[in-house]
């Protein structure tokens, strides 16, 4: 079997789905498991609001073929409240895919909460990063006469993704109990954190591994692929209690609800350095992309000739929803 992604990954900084996916692609292209041309693909895999017009182009194309979507959010909670990118994303889910891969529980279950329609065929997978890139350092211990090294990163300036607190923290904590390293884009001045730009997948790694620590503050997050870049480099974690955090953290970091508790849970994290660390057992890209191929390949079969096919209605429908009206009528003549 072989999949089409449908999908233009970027090689320079850039957000998680697409870190992702590059790292599944690859994985695929060396186990012959990729499609580079959709003609030679036996099933589709499409991302959450990403590329909509080609996604229903091919299935237009290929109406015989199964259609699967990943899909994160919801976007509302750390966007704002008329955010479209959900209603395209549960419209795409109910009309277009034949089955759906969720990042987290959470997000499942949070998605269910803000009216996405029940699916037949779904899974819960984790992210996975290249493990060429995001690996631990030989040697990894507490730290030991110096103040601990904390790191947190973002792609998005977004205030959801912590911002608040990496104030907070850098107007009362930072340069005095600990350090704190940003790596990203911040709609903030810090006058104590250390802020360097966004990097690639090397550097920013070469960076993690650096540090004691990793901390995220971001809400409604719900699979954060830079907590999960650096757990896999070995950083026990401090993460703000909501979103996939917890599920992902797991027992290899603490969490907290108020700014305030931060600089008792950095001491504790010191304290059980070592526990923490060996806490970390998330699956690696290599059993990740087993999961996506194992459950597109399982479905498909389940599947049958039950695919889902799109009406002219459907595509009306769909170009209500706003976005591109001009493109879609060259396309379908509406």
């Amino acid at each position: 079997m072989k999949i089409y992604i449908i999908y233009q990954t970027q090689d320079t900084p850039s957000g998680g789905g697409n870190q992702f996916l590059k790292a599944l692609s690859q994985k695929w292209a060396a186990r012959g498991r990729l499609a580079t041309d959709p003609e030679q693909a036996d099933a589709f895999l499409f991302n959450s609001h990403h590329c909509l017009d080609e996604v229903l182009r091919l299935k237009l194309a290929y109406p015989d073929k199964p259609f699967f979507h990943r899909i994160d959010g919801p976007m509302k909670l750390y966007n704002s409240a008329d955010d479209r990118r959900d209603g395209l994303t549960y419209w795409a889910n109910e009309k277009v895919a034949d089955a759906t891969i969720f990042q987290s529980h959470w997000s499942q279950r949070m998605n269910a909460q803000w009216g996405m329609p029940p699916v037949s065929y779904s899974t819960t997978i984790l992210n996975a990063p290249d493990p060429e890139i995001f690996q631990r350092r030989a040697v990894q211990q507490a730290p030991q006469g110096r103040r601990p090294r904390l790191v947190a990163t973002s792609w998005s300036d977004n205030m959801n993704k912590g911002f608040e607190v990496y104030r907070f923290l850098d107007r009362h904590y930072v340069g005095k109990l600990f350090d704190l390293t940003f790596i990203g884009r911040s709609p903030l001045p810090f006058d104590n954190i250390v802020h360097l730009p966004p990097a690639g997948s090397r550097e920013l790694a070469a960076e993690l591994v650096e540090h004691d620590i990793f901390l995220t503050a971001s809400k409604a997050d719900p699979c954060s692929n830079s907590l999960i870049e650096a757990l896999h480099c070995g950083l026990p974690a401090i993460v703000y209690n909501d979103g996939g955090h917890p599920e992902i953290v797991d027992g290899a970091g603490l969490t907290f609800d108020t700014p305030e508790q931060i600089p008792a849970l950095v001491e504790q994290v010191v304290a059980r350095y070592a526990e923490l660390q060996a806490a970390i057992a998330l699956p690696d890209i290599d059993e990740v992309a087993q999961r996506y191929f194992d459950f597109i390949a399982g479905t498909t079969e389940q599947l049958g000739t039950r695919i889902k096919n799109i009406t002219n209605a459907d595509l009306k429908s769909r170009k209500r929803l706003g976005r591109k009206k001009s493109l879609w009528r060259k396309l379908f003549h509406l």
